[in-house]
């Protein structure tokens, strides 16, 4: 497939998220807009739009390249959906319901409100160093599809391609914010869906099979097993663990995070936020199917023509997230690689672009005390809360461009194990302010605890082997971590008289 061919549909694809954009945001560019949509948006845009920013670049190609890991990873990873599926629920039935009581922007401000104001600018600053570590792998995972089907072959360097993907990021959303991303994440979530439903039919004509004969191949392919009850001791894959993985990976990545409650809040009540999270959980499991089924049907027509696993051009080694690049770039016809490489990029602009106002919105809010302010909307309100913004582009640059140098491991791997590590101490935080509404905290020691607390895991993952009996960590180390934290919340707390707002 011609470079110039996709750079070109690549640059039609931006000039209509611009023009989203503009028709968004002339009428009112303000503050209130960028931050909560004004708490206007339609509920049925935002569970679909929510789909885009919850799969990313990382279900699109990891996920897919993972079924054949050698690892025998076949389809476990749906243990880890019905995981997140729960936790989609107990979001929409705990956490929902507290964040529009308290008629919140930041989600963060109930923990200042809670526990005090040291733990308040904890939480807040775990959320901006996690997120902005989160998405910077996730924009890193696509810019490198990029890089080696695209502007590799017109001498750019990998440092140029995160900053012009950036650059376009920022462009479309530095207004209108929220408002705007409702809209063109809505559009995205499209593309990627018709890809993922597309590269199916594209592969399955290829085969000669049809849906059923494609349902039975994937059944019989040696690639579709789901659920794993062997070696709870050694094994990443146990079901237990996935499933635990799955539902506090949510409730911290989701629940906790303001990049994906900043949408539920933008709703002009529970019921309809509510709405919106039942309607997304269900098409989430759905779409996580069809990944699955495209990496089985990928193994297959890679072993059928005999299509090796593409190197990594630095470690040498075989990388299973280059395979769907691979094949639907050099294997397949011109449409199906304008199709992948649409919804490649939906993918990562649906992700980063609402990471970059998350993260704008949390520090002008949780630092910046903006809503503290008479005039949310003023001039100067307005002129800093552009500079945050263009300040979280610069450090996600930075953030990838390290990552590219360091990096040797699968992404997929590496973005569950940052959350298991910097989300946990949130876990906690929330479970105590929840849980036990009788008691504060002694505030000024709570960094410590929240610092603490993943230390310790970082110990336990390392070494659990030795100390645990060989015991194996996988994403069900985010509930230790938690625990952790909320035991050392415990140690430090005080009575105090309980107040029925929380």
């Amino acid at each position: 497939m011609a470079p110039g061919i996709l750079l070109s549909f690549l640059i039609g694809y931006f000039l209509i998220l611009l023009g989203i954009s503009y028709f968004t945001s002339k009428k009112s560019s303000d503050n209130s807009t960028f931050f909560t949509a004004n708490r206007n948006s339609k509920w049925y845009l935002v569970a679909f739009g929510m789909i885009g920013t919850a799969l990313s670049g990382v279900t699109f190609i990891s996920v897919p390249g993972e079924v054949g890991n050698p690892a025998g990873n076949e389809f476990k990873y749906f243990q880890f959906v019905i995981g997140n599926a729960i936790g989609f629920i107990l979001i929409a039935a705990v956490l929902l319901p507290l964040y529009y009581r308290m008629n919140l922007t930041s989600i963060y401000t109930y923990i200042e409100e809670r526990l005090g104001t040291y733990s308040y600018k904890t939480a807040a600053s775990i959320f901006l160093l996690s997120r902005t570590i989160g998405s910077s792998f996730r924009l890193y995972l696509v810019v490198i599809v990029l890089q080696r089907f695209i502007f590799d072959s017109y001498g750019i360097p990998f440092w140029a391609t995160v900053l012009i993907s950036l650059g376009l990021i920022w462009s479309y959303t530095f207004k209108g914010g929220l408002k705007t991303i409702i809209i063109t994440d809505t559009l995205q979530t499209v593309f990627l869906v018709s890809s993922v439903i597309l590269t199916i039919f594209f592969i399955c004509n290829s085969l000669d099979l049809n849906i059923f004969q494609a349902f039975e191949t994937i059944k019989n392919s040696g690639y579709s097993k789901v659920f794993f009850y062997e070696d709870f001791i050694t094994s990443k894959f146990h079901v237990s663990k996935q499933l635990l993985g799955g539902i506090f990976v949510t409730i911290t990545m989701v629940g906790l995070d303001q990049d994906m409650m900043q949408k539920n809040l933008s709703c002009k009540n529970i019921g309809e936020a509510q709405k919106n999270m039942f309607t997304f959980t269900a098409v989430f499991v759905i779409i996580n199917i069809f990944f699955l089924s495209v990496g089985a049907l990928l193994y297959v027509y890679a072993n059928k023509y005999g299509i090796a696993i593409p190197l990594d051009s630095i470690t040498g080694k075989p990388r299973t997230d280059f395979l769907f690049p691979e094949i639907a770039f050099n294997h397949l016809s011109a449409i199906p690689a304008i199709v992948f490489m649409l919804g490649l990029t939906a993918a990562t602009f649906a992700t980063t672009d609402s990471a970059l106002t998350a993260l704008t919105t949390s520090f002008c809010v949780d630092f910046l005390s903006f809503s503290k302010k008479e005039d949310i909307n003023s001039a100067s309100s307005i002129r800093n809360r552009h500079l945050v913004h263009v300040g979280f582009s610069l450090l996600m640059f930075l953030v990838v461009v390290l990552f590219n140098i360091v990096n040797n491991a699968a992404v997929v791997s590496a973005i569950f194990t940052v959350a298991s590590y910097t989300y946990g101490p949130l876990l906690g935080l929330y479970g105590f302010g929840l849980f036990l509404k009788n008691r504060g905290v002694r505030d000024k020691l709570v960094p410590f605890i929240c610092i603490l607390s993943p230390a310790i895991c970082f110990f336990l993952n390392a070494n659990s082997k030795i100390v645990m009996g060989g015991y194996v960590f996988d994403n069900e180390l985010i509930v230790v971590n938690g625990l952790i934290t909320f035991i050392g919340l415990l140690l430090i707390s005080k009575p105090q008289s309980t107040n029925t707002q929380f």
